[in-house]
């Protein structure tokens, strides 16, 4: 027994050092090729600055980040791929996308060896390991709408008494946005999806871009309630807005990636990042900052963020993203 015990311990010890080992060796290699990674992703800019700093901290190796929305992510990306340019080593993004992205071709299989630290049911054979999730819900402005005037589930927010009161991304050009209304079938009583959509769209919500401007309009007290992610009721807080958000048990979101360029020109800078990024200090980052992390006992510093139960959004591949955009547009158009 004691012998079995000695060879579990020497072997948990060696992969480990084969691990430090591996990471040195991309480390140097990155340092060779330029000391640099260049990032695209939809994850807010001031979130993965503090991953980068950390990054930069222990490797020596720069970041430089670009961020827009997942769709304009995968777009930009997408045209400088097919013309031969590509600008990118690593790419932060939601799944929708990254299936479109792999089915061109765009992406590269990395079997990084932080990812033995995750479950096999959270590791995509794709996009590696599961970092986040985007979950959605209903934030509101506390100094516009009392809490118990606020809504209470997600079907409340059809309530006449919020017409002109909504701000959400635009179900015509955000992903996530067409992935949720696509998805409500698994926390809602299907018989009722087609009519809350029809009536969600008769309310006129105001839409933008994506759902850091729809959190951005509440904050500044410009909208009372936004269709965002849950998370930004914590960012916003720290900034001063007094923001809340609907505690319901479950909520539909996203798992996001990171994953790296089938071209990177600098491919062992990208691979030294995802390492890195996949791993419990960057984890730990990103919870802090207020992000839902695929990590057990970690959450971030939000009420009730331990209770709420994640629902995995429907993943649409490309065909059946544009038919539920165009069914979106013709409704929210109207």
């Amino acid at each position: 027994m004691k012998l079995i015990r000695w060879m579990i311990v020497l072997g948990a010890f060696s992969a480990q050092n084969y691990v430090f080992a591996q990471d040195a060796k991309i480390v140097e290699a990155a340092k060779k090729e330029g000391g640099k990674v260049v990032i695209y992703g939809s994850l807010e800019t001031p979130v993965v600055e503090g991953v980068i700093q950390a990054f930069r901290k222990k490797t020596g190796i720069t970041a430089e980040y670009w961020r827009a929305s997942a769709m304009s992510v995968m777009n930009r990306a997408m045209t400088e791929y097919r013309a031969g340019k590509p600008g990118y080593d690593v790419v932060l993004n939601n799944s929708d996308p990254l299936v479109i992205m792999a089915n061109d071709g765009m992406l590269a299989p990395y079997d990084s060896p932080t990812a033995k630290k995750y479950p096999k049911d959270q590791i995509d054979p794709r996009f590696g390991p599961i970092t986040r999730y985007g979950i959605v819900g209903v934030v509101y402005h506390k100094g516009l709408v009392k809490p118990e005037d606020a809504p209470k589930s997600i079907e409340d927010l059809v309530n006449p008494k919020y017409k002109g009161m909504l701000v959400m991304a635009d179900p015509t050009l955000h992903v996530t946005t067409i992935q949720w209304l696509s998805s409500l079938h698994k926390i809602m009583a299907k018989e009722r999806v087609e009519k809350f959509i029809r009536d969600l769209a008769a309310m006129k919500p105001t839409l933008v871009e994506s759902m850091l401007p729809a959190s951005e309009r509440v904050a500044t007290g410009e909208i009372p309630i936004a269709l965002t992610f849950v998370k930004f009721a914590y960012s916003a807080a720290q900034s001063g807005a007094p923001l809340d958000y609907v505690r319901v048990d479950r909520m539909l979101g996203d798992s996001h990636f990171v994953v790296l360029g089938n071209k990177a020109p600098h491919p062992n800078g990208g691979k030294a990042f995802v390492d890195f990024y996949i791993d419990d200090e960057s984890m730990k980052i990103l919870a802090q900052s207020g992000e839902f992390v695929n990590r057990k006992g970690i959450y971030p510093p939000l009420p009730g963020a331990e209770k709420i139960q994640y629902v995995q959004m429907e993943v649409l591949e490309a065909k059946a993203f544009e038919d539920k955009k165009k069914e979106f547009g013709k409704i929210f158009s109207k």
